[in-house]
C-alpha cells in the first residue's frame, strides 16, 4: 500500500508540473504572436527597397528558418507535454484505485467513526477536485495553443468575400512572406539549354556564388538536373485549343474528363511476345500517378522518403532523356510525411502546356520545369495534413496552373502562374478533405472548373476563382472526380450516391442511384451515356438524361484507375494489370483484354497511335 502510495504522489506532482508547463506556455504564446515577427517583416519591407541586396536575402532566409525551427520545436513540445501529462494522469488515478482496494471494509468503516479521519477524507477531495481542475485547464491551454501554432503554419492572412460566396484569398502565407519576397525579386537569368560541341546532353549545377557550371555527361545517361536558384521564366505563346487535344497534357486527357480527342490506339497487346510493344522503360521511383503526354515526350513523377522526382521519356524509344528533382525548395517540410501505401509520396498526375511541365508532390511541393528539364520555379504550398497522402492532379486554363488543395487544414482551389509560380488567385473552400481531381469544361456559354469534395459539387469560374454554382449531394472520403458531358456534371463516391447534376441557370440534380459506386475511378461520360467502375471491380452503363441502367458487367479484379474514351473504344485498367477494351454503347460488348504482366492502378495516357501505361515498375508504350 505505501508504493502504491508513493508512485501516486510521484504521478500526481509530476502531473502537476506539465499541466503548469503546459498553462504557461499557452500564456507566452498569447503574449508573443508568431504571426508577427517584427524582425522579419522589417528586412522584407528593407528588401523591398533594395531587391538586390543579397546579404539581406540571407539574413531573411535565416530568421525564417529560425523561426520555423522554433515553430516545430513548440509543436514538439506541446505534443509531447500533452501525452507524458496523460500518461501522468492515467498512473495517479490506477495507483490511487490499487491502494484504496488494499484498503479493508472494516477499515473504511472504522474510519467513518473519526472526525479527523473525515476531515482528512475532505481535504483529499478538494485536492482530487482542484487537481483535476489544473488538469483540465492544462489540456485546453494545449489545445488552443496547438491550434494557434497551426494558424501560423498556413492559414492565410486576409480574405475577402467573392460573389458567389467563395472566399477569395489574396494575402500571401506567414511562412511564405520571405519567400515571396525573394522570388519577386530573385529574378536570375540562366541558359542551361546548350549543348556541348560533341552533341553530349548537359546538366546544371549550381556552385558557389550563384555561378551555373555546364558540366558533360555520358551519352547514354538521362541529364540530371538540381537547382537551388530560381531562373527567371520568359512568358511563352499559350497552347491553342487543337493543340491541346492533339496531345494529353493532364490525368484523363486534354480536358481532365476521360476523353480522348484521338480517333485510333491499338486494342491489344501481349507483353511475352512483345506484340504491339513498342518498347518498355524501368521507371527508377515508385509512383501512382499517370502519364502525360506532350509531342515527343512523355512525363511521370516518383518520389520516395528522401528525394521526389520528374521523370522525361521519349515517345519515340523510351529513352529516358532526363530527370529533374524537385530540391531545395523554400518551406519543403523537413520532417517525413505520413502516407498510406496505396497513395504514396507522388499520386497526382503532372501536367504540361508544351511550354513547361509541372508537378506535385505529397509535402505541398510544386516545381515548374521547361521541356529539357530545367527549373523554372519551386515553391512549397504548406504540409498538407492528409491521412492517405495527397493526390489530387493538376490542371492547366490559360496561363494557371490550378491546383486543388483540400486537406484536414482547410480546403481551397488555387491558380498559380506558369511563368513564376506565385499565387494569381486563391478561393477557400467549406468541404472536407477530397482526393478528387479537378475538371475544367465549356458549358457552351463559358468555362467552369468543377471540383469534387464532401459536401458539395462545385463550380468556378477559372480565370478568377469566383463560385458560380454548387449542389450539395455528396459525402464520405471522395476520391473520384467529376464527369461531364451534355451539359451534365456527373459526381459519385462510395457508399454515398451517383448523381447527375443539370446545369443551368440554376443547377439541379436530375437523377440519383446508390448501387455500383466507384471508390476511386471516376465517371466516364460522352454522347448520352455515363459509365461507373466499382473498387470491387463491376462496371455498369447508364443513360445521361434518365439514369436508366442498360448494362452491368464483371471485370474479375479490382479497379482505381479511371477509363478513358478513344473513338468509340472504353480502355479500362484493373489493378492486377489487365486493359480491358470494350465498346461505348448501350449493350456490353467486349473487345479484347490484354494482361500487362505487372499490377497497375493508373489510367492510361492515348495519342494518335501510341498508349501510355504504367505499371508498379515500368512505363510502357503500346503501339501498332
Amino acid at each position: 500500500m505505501s508504493i502504491a502510495g508513493g508512485v501516486a504522489w510521484v504521478a500526481g506532482i509530476f502531473a502537476l508540473i506539465m499541466s503548469v508547463m503546459l498553462i504557461v506556455n499557452h500564456i507566452q504564446l498569447k503574449r508573443v504572436d508568431p504571426l508577427e515577427t517584427p524582425a522579419l517583416r522589417t528586412l522584407v519591407d528593407q528588401l523591398k527597397s533594395d531587391p538586390s541586396n543579397e546579404a539581406l536575402k540571407e539574413d531573411i532566409r535565416a530568421l525564417d528558418l529560425m523561426i520555423r525551427k522554433a515553430f516545430f520545436t513548440s509543436q514538439w513540445q506541446l505534443r509531447t507535454g500533452g501525452l507524458m501529462l496523460l500518461f501522468a494522469v492515467l498512473v495517479l488515478v490506477i495507483s490511487l484505485r490499487y491502494r484504496s482496494s488494499l484498503i479493508s471494509d472494516l477499515e473504511e468503516l472504522e474510519s467513518i467513526e473519526k472526525s479527523a479521519l473525515l476531515d482528512k477524507e475532505k481535504a483529499r477531495k478538494w485536492v482530487v477536485y482542484c487537481g483535476g481542475g489544473l488538469f483540465v485547464l492544462a489540456i485546453i491551454a494545449g489545445l488552443f495553443s496547438n491550434s494557434y501554432l497551426k494558424d501560423y503554419g498556413g492559414e492565410p492572412l486576409t480574405a475577402e468575400r467573392g460573389d458567389a460566396g467563395g472566399e477569395v484569398v489574396t494575402a500571401q502565407y506567414a511562412d511564405d512572406v520571405a519567400e515571396q519576397a525573394v522570388l519577386d525579386h530573385q529574378q536570375i537569368n540562366v541558359d542551361a539549354t546548350e549543348e556541348l560541341p560533341s552533341g553530349e546532353p548537359t546538366a546544371v549545377q549550381p556552385e558557389q556564388g550563384g555561378v551555373v557550371a555546364i558540366t558533360a555527361r555520358e551519352s547514354q545517361q538521362p541529364r540530371q538536373t538540381t537547382s537551388n536558384i530560381q531562373p527567371s521564366a520568359t512568358t511563352s505563346a499559350l497552347p491553342t485549343t487543337a493543340q491541346i487535344r492533339s496531345n494529353y497534357p493532364y490525368f484523363r486527357g486534354p480536358d481532365g474528363n476521360g476523353v480522348s480527342y484521338k480517333n485510333s490506339a491499338p486494342t491489344s497487346f501481349d507483353v511475352a511476345s512483345g506484340r504491339n510493344v513498342l518498347w518498355k522503360a524501368p521507371v527508377p521511383l515508385h509512383g501512382y500517378n499517370s502519364p502525360v503526354v506532350w509531342g515527343d515526350k512523355v512525363f511521370l513523377s516518383g518520389a520516395n522518403d528522401d528525394e521526389r522526382v520528374v521523370y522525361c521519356y521519349n515517345v519515340a524509344d523510351g529513352k529516358l532523356l532526363w530527370q529533374a528533382k524537385a530540391d531545395n525548395i523554400q518551406g519543403s517540410p523537413t520532417t517525413k510525411v505520413n502516407v498510406t501505401e496505396d497513395t504514396g509520396l507522388a499520386a497526382p498526375s503532372l501536367a504540361t502546356n508544351g511550354n513547361a511541365v509541372f508537378a506535385i508532390f505529397a509535402n505541398g511541393d510544386v516545381i515548374g520545369l521547361d521541356m529539357v528539364g530545367n527549373r523554372i520555379w519551386g515553391r512549397n504550398l504548406g504540409k498538407p495534413e492528409n491521412y492517405y497522402g495527397h493526390s489530387s492532379s493538376l490542371i492547366l486554363y490559360k496561363e494557371f496552373l490550378i491546383v486543388q488543395y483540400d486537406t484536414n487544414r482547410g480546403a481551397k482551389v488555387m491558380a498559380l502562374s506558369v511563368n513564376d509560380g506565385t499565387t494569381k488567385w486563391e478561393t477557400t473552400r467549406d468541404v472536407r478533405i477530397a482526393w478528387s481531381s479537378p475538371i475544367i469544361v465549356n458549358t457552351g456559354s463559358r468555362d467552369e472548373l468543377i471540383l469534387v469534395a464532401d459536401p458539395s459539387v462545385i463550380g468556378y469560374d477559372p480565370a478568377n476563382g469566383e463560385e458560380l454554382w454548387r449542389v450539395d449531394c455528396i459525402g464520405g472520403e471522395v476520391g473520384a472526380s467529376a464527369g461531364y458531358a451534355d451539359g451534365v456534371v456527373f459526381a459519385a463516391n462510395e457508399y454515398v450516391t451517383f448523381a447527375a447534376i443539370k446545369l443551368g441557370e440554376t443547377p439541379e440534380i436530375i437523377w440519383e442511384q446508390q448501387e455500383l459506386l466507384p471508390e476511386a475511378s471516376s465517371p466516364l461520360a460522352y454522347n448520352g451515356l455515363v459509365l461507373t467502375m466499382t473498387s470491387y471491380g463491376v462496371g455498369a452503363c447508364y443513360d445521361i438524361l434518365t439514369g436508366e441502367k442498360y448494362w452491368e458487367a464483371e471485370f474479375n479484379d479490382a479497379i482505381y484507375g479511371s477509363p478513358v474514351l478513344v473513338g468509340d473504344n472504353v480502355y479500362q485498367m484493373t489493378n492486377s494489370g489487365k486493359l480491358w477494351v470494350f465498346k461505348m454503347a448501350k449493350s456490353f460488348q467486349k473487345v479484347a483484354e490484354s494482361d500487362l504482366g505487372e499490377q497497375s492502378v493508373c489510367t492510361p495516357a492515348i495519342i494518335e497511335g501510341k498508349m501510355f501505361l504504367r505499371g508498379y515498375e515500368n512505363l510502357y508504350c503500346i503501339g501498332n
